[in-house]
């Protein structure tokens, strides 16, 4: 799939944060540029807590990339996977997703921007009843398995078996589990107040557990403290120092003591693409790909990898955290590079990573944020958080409808997105499989 531009070709794989910042810096570069992604949309996946939990729609924060990417007339993008790379030939190899015939590209330049997802540390059984937060899917996913728990307590006449299906665990305390556990319990206990008519929403009890010492480990400890006590003044009840020893379809063990919950969410840690095994390189325990300071690979100055995907340290010699800044930021300086080699320029510059701030959102007019030296908390940090969240969403159109369902939720305690979507194939397998009712139908 080459074109007869002579234009250097640079491909790029991922169109998550890390790879649209590269490809938008390069709108004026004399280049030709190919986005590979197996989505065809950019997902702002800081606000994708509020996605599981009703309060946006996925549209209010994706927006299809081609759409992004229209105006750069040198830039084509294909939904595909990619399956491997090989740095000799200068080739990767890709599933093309419309009709699942692989296919290869070659390349100049090559970025990788793949992301990472969830990791269960090698129990990975534990996702079928602990879903993760990292797309769209996992989101409407989390949704339903949330609403459909205040479903069938309104049809549980057992209130053993109520308190099962209002119980939330949460695994994780950094900052997803923080908001979802803090959205899930304002949906609780504020929110659904005089929707049911069997049971008192706010009987439900959402439990984050993490296993480290507090919640919020990556922020000084004073924000940390200020977070759990924000939690609990939610009614989120936070264990910490707990270690999750099983999960199946009833519940979890933890610390040796059995806890049965009918909706298990995973936030718990991430794991990189399989982007070192496509290359064939070293990686890090958490499958990131090592590179240097100005974020290639060793002995392939051609190829970059960034973001999630990478194994990255800043000047302080500290690694690099995998979130949306980062990958923004390394997407940026990755196009000034090229930029600068296709021009047959110098470049010197070593990447430097700019810390603009760490921020988590509890709940109504609750969050925390370290900017610099700089720590805030409560309603101050709320505001700036919305501001920022603003800011980095890609479209007006999006930025104008968050404005509206954040404004609506707001002055009127609910939210607009409460959709449980199931597919009609799901409901009959799951009745083919149940011959006597499920906990939570009517007894």
């Amino acid at each position: 799939m080459n074109s007869a531009n002579s234009a250097p070709h640079v491909v790029i794989i991922g169109g998550g944060f890390g790879g649209l910042q590269a490809a938008l810096g390069l709108r004026r570069a004399n280049v030709r540029v190919t986005l590979l992604d197996r989505n065809n949309h950019h997902l702002f996946q800081p606000l994708l807590y509020q996605v599981a939990t009703a309060g946006l729609s996925p549209g209010d924060i994706a927006a299809p990339i081609r759409a992004i990417l229209a105006h750069q007339k040198h830039t084509e993008v294909f939904l595909a996977e990619v399956v491997g790379i090989n740095k000799e030939i200068r080739e990767v190899t890709f599933m093309d997703l419309t009709s699942e015939a692989e296919r290869t590209i070659t390349y100049d330049y090559l970025v990788i921007a793949t992301g990472a997802r969830h990791s269960y540390f090698g129990r990975d059984e534990w996702e079928e009843f602990a879903p993760g937060l990292k797309s769209i899917a996992d989101a409407t996913e989390i949704r339903k398995r949330t609403l459909l728990a205040f479903e069938a307590a309104e049809l549980e006449s057992d209130d053993a078996r109520r308190a099962i299906d209002l119980t939330f665990l949460l695994v994780g305390a950094g900052p997803t589990g923080v908001e979802m556990a803090g959205s899930i319990a304002e949906m609780a206990h504020r929110e659904f107040t005089g929707n049911f008519r069997h049971f008192d929403p706010a009987q439900a009890k959402i439990i984050l557990v993490e296993l480290g010492p507090r919640v919020l480990p990556a922020f000084p400890e004073e924000l940390s403290q200020k977070a759990q006590s924000d939690l609990e003044k939610l009614g989120v009840s936070v264990r910490t120092s707990t270690r999750v020893e099983a999960i199946d379809a009833d519940g979890a063990t933890m610390n040796g003591e059995r806890l049965r919950a009918r909706t298990i969410i995973w936030c718990a840690g991430v794991e990189a693409s399989p982007a070192a095994k496509w290359l064939g390189v070293e990686a890090d325990r958490a499958g990131r790909v090592f590179v240097d300071e100005k974020l290639s690979l060793a002995g392939h100055t051609e190829i970059f990898v960034i973001g999630d995907t990478a194994s990255a340290k800043n000047r302080d010699g500290k690694q690099l955290p995998g979130v949306a800044p980062v990958a923004i930021q390394q997407g940026r300086y990755v196009a000034r590079v090229l930029k600068a080699r296709v021009a047959g320029k110098p470049f010197e510059e070593r990447f430097r990573y700019f810390n603009k701030g760490d921020l988590a959102t509890i709940g109504r007019s609750k969050a925390v944020l370290k900017l610099g030296a700089i720590k805030l908390s409560g309603w101050i940090a709320w505001v700036a958080g919305l501001f920022v969240h603003l800011f980095y969403l890609i479209g007006f159109r999006n930025r104008i409808l968050v404005i509206m369902q954040w404004a609506w939720a707001y002055f009127t305690y609910q939210r607009g997105v409460r959709l449980i979507v199931v597919d009609s194939h799901e409901h009959a397998a799951s009745g083919a499989k149940q011959k006597s009712p499920p906990v939570g139908g009517l007894s």
